[in-house]
């Protein structure tokens, strides 16, 4: 029978062995991701044979691994009938979605869920801001190099001015009574405490030496980046596409896509989202099983 239990950073290296095999784009399926979320969200993880197997406040991610897609299912199912509970994968990707449809038929129940889809941009377009389409945001960008600025990536020397900007960061969106902001906080902050650990590449913006944004992620899989956390201050126009563009140039060369990760139902944050203009969107299912 499986056994879940709490994610340590100990487990890096096994998990992103796992999570290679499937090569997933959606954002969940990176091992910072479950990492620094693990507390907001309840992860426990389990491994069956060469499958990762994340349990997320009573539901599921769709495994991740190699081998027999059907078997780990079914290991899934007899779990959860000695819970008392019905199998439900509350996010699963499309070639997930497809193989469970074709597999158990009218005995699942398929629901599409566009609130958690994620943004997927080409590398180039965020990478150089080229047409029509981005004329705004190179706007923003030119008030903004008028400023005494400089980018570096994060280092051991200044991860401590990035806590600060997420400090600041928190006093001027205090008034916005977000309740998940709290946890937003708390998992980006144990992403910067944990960077070098996890693997995590960022960067960081200064005006004049101040300190006024940053940003960090990890590859997903083998085409695709995933930034994990963006923070700006709002003391000068054209801070965000900034630390966006910088950061993609130095950082993100080496794959095709940049995953944005979703909106989760928030209109200002699926309007900006929408402004970068994505190649495409990442599907996720949830998925029940009917017993």
């Amino acid at each position: 029978m499986l056994e879940f239990r709490d994610i340590k950073i100990e487990d890096k290296d096994w998990i992103r062995e796992l999570l290679s095999y499937s090569d997933y784009r959606g954002c969940e399926y990176t091992f910072g991701n479950n990492f620094i979320w693990s507390e907001p969200f309840g992860i426990k993880i389990a491994r069956y044979k060469d499958f990762y197997i994340v349990l997320s406040e009573g539901e599921f991610f769709y495994p991740a691994g190699r081998g027999d897609f059907k078997e780990a299912v079914e290991e899934l199912r007899a779990y959860c009938r000695e819970q008392g509970k019905r199998l439900c994968f509350g996010s699963s990707p499309k070639s997930g979605m497809e193989f469970l449809k074709d597999t158990y038929g009218d005995g699942i129940e398929i629901y599409s869920n566009p609130d958690f889809f994620d943004y997927c941009y080409n590398y180039e377009d965020l990478a150089t801001l080229i047409g029509k389409k981005y004329h705004s945001k190179r706007n923003f960008i030119n008030r903004f190099i008028q400023n005494d600025w400089s980018y570096e990536e994060i280092t051991g020397d200044n991860i401590e001015d990035c806590k600060l900007i997420l400090e600041k960061w928190q006093e001027e969106n205090s008034d916005t009574r977000d309740p998940s902001m709290e946890q937003e906080i708390k998992a980006t902050e144990k992403g910067l405490d944990h960077f070098y650990d996890l693997g995590f590449k960022g960067g960081l913006l200064r005006v004049e030496g101040k300190p006024v944004a940053f940003t960090f992620g990890e590859g997903i899989n083998s085409d695709t980046f995933d930034v994990h956390v963006e923070k700006a201050l709002s003391d000068y126009d054209g801070t965000y596409p900034m630390i966006n563009k910088e950061f993609v140039n130095h950082s993100c060369s080496d794959y095709k896509y940049i995953n944005r990760e979703e909106d989760v139902g928030e209109e200002n944050l699926r309007k900006a989202k929408l402004s970068y203009h994505p190649a495409f969107m990442e599907e996720k299912f949830r998925i029940i099983f009917k017993d």
